[in-house]
């Protein structure tokens, strides 16, 4: 038998975060409301060869953490697009300026986000080709422009250089 817990709560709320980012830029003095992605036409391709034959690369929007400095990230300077070795990668990673419910849950655990071993386990069990050398991050930015023509197009020519088939996306 299990316990229950009476919390008193009898149906579901949510936040509306279309709604909260309108006022928020409302509240700022944009007299546009934000006008959110809207890609009419998928980047997504099919892969050239199966997905056990393929280089699978993780796309992050975390970042090195400094031990030293744990609120400022590893490369000490705006953050850009990087890619990391595998054989970098800390038990820890720079989370605390993006959005999420810092209440309800934590970053503590590095493979609920940045899922490197259960890659490589795939990998090890035939399921990918191999896993990429290298993770890839990307700031997290409000700038639809920026991330078309700045970030993303330096995210791929990394990836390509790592020969890298298909990324998984891990926004946070």
């Amino acid at each position: 038998m299990t316990d229950t817990v009476d919390t008193g709560v009898t149906h579901r709320s949510f936040v509306s975060y279309i709604d909260k980012s309108r006022e928020y830029y409302a509240a700022h003095g944009y007299s546009a409301p934000y006008r959110w992605a809207n890609n009419v036409e998928s980047p997504f391709t099919k892969l050239a060869k199966p997905l056990s034959e393929s280089r699978v690369g993780i796309a992050t929007t975390t970042f090195p953490r400094r031990e030293d400095r744990p609120d400022v990230w590893a490369g000490g300077k705006v953050k850009a697009p990087y890619a990391l070795p595998l054989t970098e990668v800390p038990d820890r990673m720079y989370t605390d300026d993006l959005s999420w419910d810092k209440d309800a849950t934590h970053t503590d655990d590095l493979a609920s986000y940045l899922p490197i071993a259960q890659l490589q386990a795939a990998a090890d069990r035939g399921r990918i080709g191999s896993v990429s050398p290298r993770i890839y991050g990307l700031p997290t930015d409000y700038s639809q422009r920026r991330t078309r023509e700045v970030d993303a197009p330096a995210i791929l020519e990394m990836a390509q250089a790592d020969g890298v088939d298909a990324m998984i996306l891990v926004p946070l």
